[in-house]
């Protein structure tokens, strides 16, 4: 196995021998096969479109299998296994509908002809043979390009699949995942074409998130300001881990008296935020962190667990029994509920013993986003031009457990008092529950929400920008980004795409970008690598 999609890949150079996370061997190979079999089907969706045919199975399939692969999400060979077929299967069906209208479907390419084998052994020993090493490339900085659009679209599926949930789509981001997924077995794309579709590919996260973005607040409504207590009380408990609020909100239904009080964990926090969400009187607080703490957390966790997304390593004996899947997550052996049909996670929590006593141990105020900020922009604008507010920085991105993730922590606790934090995705569990205070009324930590509320960050930003007529770059503003994973990958592009530079970018550099790769993004956007929280903070505000 050969992979390096994540910032904690073994000696920030790759994993060989077993996934960091966890992952084995077998699904790498398994997960290889797929994207190889995704590739194939993406070109056969490209030629279909040209005679306007559009199959929407295959575009949901597509990025439903394409998020499946992302870190730490499918590891059930079995579902794996599923997959492929799947995708040989749609393949073979738009072929039939291409020739339907007189057209010839003679593909020589193997990726575009291949037949999976009949078992698991068989599919793991294809997929050994086609891993992301093998992509035709005539230079290492084409197939460093090549990688790094496939990690942007697996984050634009993950996405996708989420706002498609949610009744959100546009054919314009099926149609870029398609063309990015085909042009990995082209060999005649120049370096520059490939940098094209690598900034395309961050115009089709960009379009994602905000379809994610309507999805959730046309569903849940905005965001508002609400404070979430950091514990638990007396009773039967359901922790939710992940990002998925559809499967939270049918949870909520499901659960209404029935005596089980449900808590969020991770980036779940940001959901207590949703009008439609926090309408329901069982849904009580936030219990433990985020993952660099799970194991323990869940281990100590009297009730049922459900994870909806990637967010946790491979389960461990102490808490799986207890565990229990729903959307693209899977693990062998660990129940998956892949119909919204919760009775087997409620029973369960129902059999055990829940919480003994009420526990509370602070509280973290959520809500921020892009709304609940404007709603208050002519203070904040006020703030600035009276010099109250000297800075914002937007601390954001994902988490992890390898050393160097304590940067943020104490990046947040040494910015000066003048100056305001805005915050989203997993990597705020360093400092979310924090006292920062407030500059006129104005909280010094603005908690915008899940990576998955980026748009909004983003949104944020360009409206201040708009308000004081200037560019975002222009803005006493400075984005320090730690990622982890592709969807972080996606998000990193869809800033580029707009132009914005001077990105603090960390704990350590993709090992999928070659340094002349990496030397055009600094040339071109001025990315800098983090040093400390001392060096950053004076370079900036100097």
């Amino acid at each position: 196995m050969f992979c390096y999609q994540c910032e904690q890949t073994f000696k920030g150079t790759g994993c060989t021998i077993q996934g960091v996370c966890g992952k084995q061997p077998d699904v790498a190979a398994l997960q290889d096969l797929l994207i190889y079999s995704l590739t194939g089907l993406s070109q056969v969706a490209q030629d279909a479109r040209k005679l306007k045919i559009v199959d929407e199975r295959v575009n949901g399939f597509t990025v439903g299998a394409a998020f499946s692969t992302l870190t730490n999400v499918e590891f059930d060979p079995d579902r794996i296994f599923k997959l492929i077929n799947e995708a040989i299967s749609l393949r073979e069906d738009l072929k039939k509908q291409i020739e339907k209208h007189g057209e010839k479907t003679a593909y020589t390419q193997d990726h575009l002809h291949f037949i999976p084998a009949k078992d698991v052994k068989g599919m793991v020993a294809q997929g050994e043979a086609v891993g992301i090493k093998t992509y035709p490339a005539d230079n290492p900085d084409i197939l460093s390009l090549k990688h790094t659009v496939l990690y942007g679209i697996k984050g634009v599926s993950a996405y996708a699949e989420h706002a498609l949930i949610l009744g959100k789509k546009d054919d314009a981001v099926f149609e870029y995942v398609h063309e990015g997924l085909a042009a990995i077995q082209r060999s005649d794309l120049t370096l520059e074409e490939w940098l094209n579709l690598t900034l395309k590919c961050g115009e089709t996260a960009l379009k994602t998130m905000e379809l994610l973005d309507a999805g959730n607040t046309e569903t849940y409504g905005h965001p508002v300001p609400t404070k979430v207590p950091l514990g638990y009380k007396k009773g039967k408990a359901i922790l939710v881990s992940g990002h998925d609020l559809k499967d939270l909100e049918e949870l909520l239904k499901q659960t209404q008296g029935k005596g089980i009080n449900i808590y969020t964990h991770g980036e779940m926090l940001s959901t207590h935020g949703y009008p439609e969400l926090k309408k329901y009187t069982h849904f009580y607080g936030q219990f433990g962190t985020a993952w660099q703490k799970q194991i323990k957390e869940f281990a100590d966790f009297p009730g049922a667990i459900l994870m909806t997304t990637n967010c946790i390593q491979r389960p461990q004996k102490s808490y799986q029994d207890n565990l229990f899947t729903s959307g693209m997550v899977g693990w062998p052996g660990i129940p998956h509920i892949s119909d919204l049909n919760f009775k087997p996670i409620i029973d369960r929590a129902l059999s055990l013993p829940g919480f003994t006593e009420d526990r509370v141990t602070g509280e973290a105020t959520v809500g921020f986003a892009r709304n609940a900020v404007l709603n208050v922009a002519d203070k904040v604008i006020a703030a600035v031009k009276s010099k109250q507010i000297r800075h914002f920085f937007l601390v954001a991105g994902c988490d992890g457990a390898k050393p160097g993730r304590n940067y943020y922590t104490e990046f947040v606790e040494k910015i000066p008092k003048d100056c305001v934090v805005l915050t989203c995705a997993c990597g705020k569990y360093r400092f979310f529950d924090k006292d920062l205070g407030d500059i006129g009324g104005i909280p010094r930590l603005l908690d915008a929400g899940q990576c998955n509320d980026s748009y909004s960050s983003i949104q944020i930003a360009i409206a201040l920008a708009k308000a004081f007529n200037v560019s975002v770059n222009e803005l006493p503003l400075s984005l320090i980004i730690s990622w982890y994973e592709q969807k972080a990958v996606c998000v990193l592009l869809a800033l580029l795409h707009l132009g914005i530079k001077n990105i603090r970018l960390g704990p350590s550099l993709p090992a999928f970008l070659t340094p002349n790769i990496l030397n055009t993004l600094v040339k071109l956007y001025d990315i800098k690598l983090i040093t400390t929280p001392d060096e950053d903070i004076r370079a900036i505000l100097n």
